[in-house]
């Protein structure tokens, strides 16, 4: 690391469980941040002022009014631009040590592996069930490691899930099919805080994650009550009979 880089993540390379090699994993590290919304627009930030060495942002949508509730790197100018890029673009100036690639698109069946592949972590932080079963396949496909981050009213989740990696669980393990309340569940609303809160536990996640820290998430979902403030962790366990990672897959 250069001078610059040393006294800028100084506070990093203090914890024994980060130190100089960690801060260095981080720094070639790569993460694809899907969804730059309300838990990835948090995520991001704190990813690129941890120094990983390319972030991906993946998101095919465009900033209306009523994200400004919560997704606050966005501006009132920004409503009708593209989401990836103007993230990507609002938060290139944090730090120099980030490269930034943008995919302007939604993830599909069809380009979601190759996507993946390229990078050493995903992230998504997406609101409907399909684009996370489609993350969570590719995930499996390309043998990459998944966070998924999702909130709803007062509440929000975290889980890593490895999938492949001997008996641990995938997402559609944990959540099978999706509700059949799903579009209630938009009309229902969230704290916009509460993303806040999801979308940088994320991040700490990632960073430990990459780091290689004993106390990452392993085959464990954090959910956090945002009305209690309370946290606890649940237990996951790979489903045998998974669709997805299943042996008869």
């Amino acid at each position: 690391m250069t001078p610059q880089q040393t006294e800028r993540y100084k506070r990093h390379i203090l914890l024994p469980e980060i130190g100089g090699q960690g801060q260095q994993a981080l720094l070639s590290a790569s993460v694809l941040v899907v969804g730059a919304g309300a838990i990835g627009c948090p995520a991001l930030g704190y990813l690129a002022a941890a120094g990983i060495g390319r972030i991906g942002v993946c998101d095919g949508d465009v900033i209306e009014l009523s994200n400004l509730q919560r997704q606050v790197i966005f501006r009132t100018e920004d409503i009708g631009r593209r989401k990836a890029g103007t993230a990507a673009s609002r938060l290139s100036g944090l730090n120099p040590d980030v490269n930034w690639s943008v995919h302007d698109g939604y993830l599909t069946e069809a380009n979601a592996t190759a996507l993946v592949r390229r990078y050493d972590l995903v992230i998504e932080g997406l609101d409907r069930y399909a684009p996370r079963y489609v993350v969570n396949k590719a995930c499996l496909e390309a043998g990459k490691p998944l966070l998924s981050a999702a909130v709803g009213r007062f509440t929000g989740q975290v889980a890593l899930f490895r999938p492949g990696m001997g008996d641990h669980p995938c997402y559609a393990c944990l959540v099978p099919s999706a509700p059949d309340d799903e579009a209630a569940c938009e009309r229902e609303g969230v704290l916009g805080a509460i993303t806040g809160v999801v979308g940088t536990v994320a991040a700490a996640e990632a960073v430990k994650h990459l780091c290689g820290m004993s106390g990452a998430l392993d085959r464990q979902l954090r959910l956090y009550d945002g009305l209690m403030g309370s946290m606890r962790t649940v237990i996951l366990r790979r489903d045998p009979a998974c669709p997805v990672c299943g042996p008869k897959r």
